[in-house]
């Protein structure tokens, strides 16, 4: 009876075959499971739009994942309207001052380049925004507004005493001299109208340069910040940004001699490698966007150090330009060699 006991225990203890194999059964199992396979069967293309998608909740001092995935797409619209109206409305501007008859601006009503420049006033502002919003990177609005308010302020400032000091070219001011050393005004009476002159060039090559250039860099930065990707198809320029790349070079190269704000953009350039070699660590790269601006800064990098090397024994131009940071502007190198030949 004992040994009938032990088999009848054994019996109930061993699994039965409908059971064996089976896998056990939670609450919610099947619809996990199903969509679990609803995401896998999704294509390619639905998944980066589902990512871009997202909404970034994280910290605004570094990439998430959610981020990478979200790369923006080349803005060729935004790049060629920036590129154009810095070349047309800023470069532009002393030129056409030139180029147009006197008799229609005539010295005491704003020239031409006067014009220009209020435009450039407004137009950069506004593509300066655009670009934050398609930034793939939520970025702090509070220090984007702030940036642009001083932008603006400084881009005013220099507006006034620029304008003054390109009309004085048509008295005879040489800008590759100091405001006191210069013909027209080192004999003016009373003696206190010179600084009177002194203080509006500050005005226009210091406090507005300061005003308008820092905030203009550092809302690149920060939109050059979110320019990394995880995604190697995006990595890579299209043709026409290639061929941005040499008039926006070019243009930073005028922007950082004739502002004098090389320091502000060695520290920029010095910046944004940093960052990227940064995330390069976390295995994120520059997107397309990302590669034109670092390409556009590079090539401004070497353009201002072969001007340097150019007129390097310059004696003039090393007069005015002292010290150990010798970068010097295109419109002194302008009155110094070229319009003193006419």
């Amino acid at each position: 009876m004992a040994a009938v006991a032990g088999q009848e225990r054994r019996a109930r203890g061993r699994p039965r075959p409908e059971t064996l194999g089976a896998i056990p059964r939670r609450e919610g199992g099947g619809a996990g499971l199903s969509r679990a396979f609803k995401v896998l069967a999704q294509s390619p293309s639905s998944c980066e739009t589902s990512l871009r998608k997202l909404k970034f909740k994280g910290k605004h001092g570094s990439v998430s994942a959610d981020e990478a995935a979200r790369t923006a797409p080349f803005h060729l619209d935004l790049w060629f309207y920036f590129t154009l109206q810095n070349w047309v409305l800023d470069f532009g501007r002393p030129i056409a001052m030139l180029v147009f008859p006197l008799e229609w601006f005539p010295l005491n009503k704003p020239s031409v380049g006067d014009y220009f420049h209020m435009a450039y006033n407004v137009i950069t502002p506004f593509l300066l925004l655009k670009l934050i919003e398609r930034s793939p990177r939520t970025l702090p609005r509070s220090i984007t507004y702030v940036s642009i308010i001083i932008f603006i302020m400084g881009a005013s400032i220099h507006l006034v005493g620029d304008s003054v000091n390109h009309r004085l070219l048509f008295s005879g001011y040489q800008h590759h001299l100091s405001v006191r050393e210069n013909p027209i005004i080192k004999n003016l009476k009373p003696e206190t109208l010179i600084d009177s002159f002194e203080l509006l060039y500050y005005y226009d090559e210091y406090l507005g340069h300061c005003m308008w250039y820092i905030p203009f860099f550092l809302i690149l930065f920060m939109y050059f910040s979110g320019c990394f990707t995880a995604c190697k198809a995006e990595r890579w320029m299209p043709g026409p940004a290639l061929l941005l790349v040499a008039p926006s070079g070019l243009y930073y190269w005028y922007l950082v001699t004739e502002g004098q704000i090389f320091i502000l953009f060695i520290f920029t350039f010095f910046a944004m490698l940093a960052l990227v070699l940064h995330q390069k660590r976390k295995r994120l790269f520059l997107d397309s966007n990302g590669l034109f601006l670092f390409s556009s800064f590079t090539l401004t990098l070497l353009l201002v150090a072969l001007w340097v090397a150019w007129l390097w024994n310059d004696p003039v131009l090393r007069k005015k330009y002292p010290g150990v940071i010798y970068v010097p502007e295109p419109w002194a190198f302008y009155t110094l060699h070229v319009s003193s030949r006419h």
